[in-house]
């Protein structure tokens, strides 16, 4: 089996706040992120598969960015996370986005399985899921 990875980068503001909690509460569980911000994040995905013979790619690069341009950064980058629709009732956290980010490209991708989407908010942090429940 072989493991192909796209990275792209989008840039998205947000807000952690959850309109039940006071503000001081707001404040302490979610610090300065409770302030309306952003970041430059990085999006990794992969996937996994056979080589095709005809092709000798699993799955061609190209075709993999296009598919994640089209349904992920079309969709974030430059946008409010706190009003999109892939996080409508959630809080736009990384560890929300990449579970949303992973819904979108499951039945996407085609000769090939998404194995993992990898999700870095800062040099510093990041957040991976491989579509475990």
């Amino acid at each position: 089996m072989l493991y192909l990875t796209r990275r792209e980068k989008f840039s998205a503001a947000h807000r952690l706040w959850k309109d039940s909690f006071s503000q001081e509460k707001n404040e302490d569980i979610y610090c300065e992120c409770s302030n309306f911000h952003g970041h430059n994040y990085v999006v990794e995905v992969t996937v996994k598969g056979k080589i095709n013979p005809e092709s000798n790619f699993v799955i061609n690069l190209k075709t993999l960015s296009r598919i994640i341009r089209e349904n992920i950064i079309s969709n974030l980058d430059h946008k409010f996370l706190n009003d999109i629709e892939m996080l409508k009732g959630k809080i736009p956290t990384s560890e929300n986005l990449v579970l949303a980010i992973w819904d979108e490209l499951k039945d996407k991708i085609p000769d090939a399985e998404l194995f993992s989407v990898k999700l870095h908010e800062t040099e510093n942090n990041c957040v991976e899921y491989k579509g475990e429940k």
